[in-house]
């Protein structure tokens, strides 16, 4: 039986909830009959993987080191396929300006954004409120600040902002949050977020009760199958593998037909059985282990 090493943990800003879908994701493959491994990651896991010799790695982890390219690089150069992304998809997906810029290149619609320092912030080039401001490579809304005119922020104060000099500010978007599962080259469908708060923050992407999930999206069939097909472009254009989930916001606040702004790709996407792309994909008819054993039977290296 295949022996599958679950990297879960590590040591981003989103080792929680890597955690929590590390441990989800085993207990998955053992219902399926595959031997497990579950390694929570530090700085000597080829050694440590050396010591385990599974023949595949389940990817579980979030965030920097884990989704963009840092640790596909590591599984490339000892030969042990894994799920998920390779390691070019990862670190352009993960990097937001050039994810951005390749959107654009191939025609995918994406909001109006330019990457600022701390300087220019001072000097006034950012945008009017309302705008948000990213860090150029974090995960799961991890530093995404949504600033209105009223409020009360300061991005060049550095106890407001403390992920670097350089920052990601793009316009604000009115409308809803519309989130888009692919698995390989089929898009699984789209699901609707509704959040308490002004957007998907970390908060309402984990918390217990934080936002309420509708599937499928309560679009019209022609916006239901705009979504999937931006969804699908995105991750085509990323070069990605696997599940990846496309985060879209639809505006439809105005008098004509809504539109679509890609916002981001995840390629390593929360994996519990109640996270988006496992909820999109069971509505298709894939089980949560049944999502699992498709993702490892699917491993592979780059190279």
């Amino acid at each position: 039986m295949t022996h599958v090493a679950v990297l879960m943990g590590g040591w981003s800003a989103e080792r929680e909830v890597s955690l929590a879908s590390g441990d989800a994701c085993a207990e998955a493959l053992e219902s399926k009959g595959y031997t497990v491994s579950k390694i929570d990651v530090d700085r000597d896991l080829a050694t440590r993987l050396r010591a385990v010799a599974p023949d595949v790695a389940f990817n579980a982890l979030h965030g920097r080191f884990g989704e963009d390219g840092t640790v596909q690089g590591l599984l490339e150069i000892i030969g042990l396929p894994y799920t998920h992304s390779g390691v070019l998809a990862s670190s352009m997906a993960m990097d937001k300006p050039v994810a951005r810029q390749l959107y654009q290149a191939h025609g995918l619609p994406v909001a109006d954004g330019r990457v600022l320092s701390r300087q220019d912030m001072i000097e006034g080039k950012g945008f009017d409120a309302p705008y948000v401001l990213k860090p150029l490579n974090e995960g799961s809304s991890v530093g995404v600040e949504l600033v209105f005119e009223q409020d009360n922020f300061d991005p060049t104060d550095a106890a407001h902002w403390r992920f670097g000099d350089r920052v990601l500010t793009e316009r604000y978007i009115p409308g809803r949050e519309i989130q888009v599962a692919v698995l390989n080259d089929r898009a699984l469908g789209a699901i609707e977020i509704v959040s308490p708060g002004r957007f998907y923050d970390y908060d309402a992407k984990y918390a217990p009760g934080g936002s309420k999930h509708l599937m499928p999206a309560p679009l019209s069939d022609s916006d239901y199958q705009e979504a999937c097909r931006l969804g699908l472009a995105a991750h085509q254009v990323l070069g990605c593998r696997g599940v990846t989930r496309t985060d879209l916001r639809f505006d439809d606040t105005g008098d004509g037909p809504g539109k679509f702004i890609v916002l981001e790709t995840n390629t390593q996407p929360g994996m519990t059985a109640t996270s988006l792309a496992p909820e999109i994909a069971q509505h298709q008819g894939i089980s949560f282990a049944d999502l699992c054993a498709l993702l490892v039977e699917d491993a592979s290296c780059d190279r």
